[in-house]
């Protein structure tokens, strides 16, 4: 990214981003399942790529912001973010996500029920998990945020304020600390690489991992 962005106007986008999320949960619940409930899990992830799509329009048009994911595509950066998808897996879905579990039981509990829930559409949540949310996450996490602030305020700040803010996103308390850590780990891998694709792909790998062991696992229940 080019042009620096305040903290306060990065803020605000990513509070956009929250409204579209409100937005698409809000129809599922209140709307799709009601009149729908035989198409909702196809009206939902429509409605998800619709305000995807929308969000990053107003984002590229607003800010003069380019989204550049085939550059600095090398061949080290793509091994890194193998590299990373394979950290994430051991270090957290096998180690900190256990004792996080065992530390916040209530929120182990609300994690369960999401998981449970979305491997009642197994398909749908591949697209979801595995491609619209590392795109989406990645272009205005480590792309928007870090890159913006970066100018701004300088690396190392830049760095840690987006990791926190991806964290927040995630909600929940054994999702919050594991997804700053990974924001740690993905903005290092593009502040290293300089390239959205590599972000994307350690995201995209490490989230298929924990798709493959831990929610296809659930479909079979």
């Amino acid at each position: 990214m080019k042009n620096g962005i305040s903290i306060f106007n990065g803020l605000i986008w990513v509070l956009t981003w929250f409204g579209f999320m409100l937005l698409y949960t809000f129809l599922d619940v209140a709307v799709w399942k009601k009149i729908f409930p035989g198409w909702q899990k196809y009206f939902h992830i429509i409605v998800i790529i619709l305000c995807t799509a929308s969000f990053l329009f107003l984002l590229v048009r607003k800010n003069a912001f380019r989204i550049e994911i085939l550059k600095n595509i090398s061949g080290k950066g793509i091994l890194s973010a193998v590299g990373c998808s394979i950290l994430f897996f051991f270090i957290l879905d096998k180690g900190l996500d256990v004792i996080l579990a065992n530390a916040f039981p209530s929120s182990e509990a609300s994690y369960q029920e999401a998981l449970i829930s979305l491997s009642k559409t197994p398909i749908i949540t591949l697209i979801q998990v595995c491609l619209l949310a590392p795109v989406l996450e990645e272009i205005l996490m480590r792309g928007f945020l870090l890159g913006g602030w970066s100018i701004v305020y300088g690396k190392p700040a830049a760095l840690l304020i987006s990791s926190l803010v991806f964290a927040l996103l995630h909600f929940n308390m054994v999702q919050t600390l594991s997804a700053f850590f990974c924001g740690v780990v993905l903005g290092l891998l593009y502040l290293h690489t300089e390239s959205l694709f590599c972000c994307i792909l350690a995201h995209a790998g490490y989230n298929f991992i924990s798709y493959i062991t831990t929610i296809l696992p659930l479909c079979q229940k």
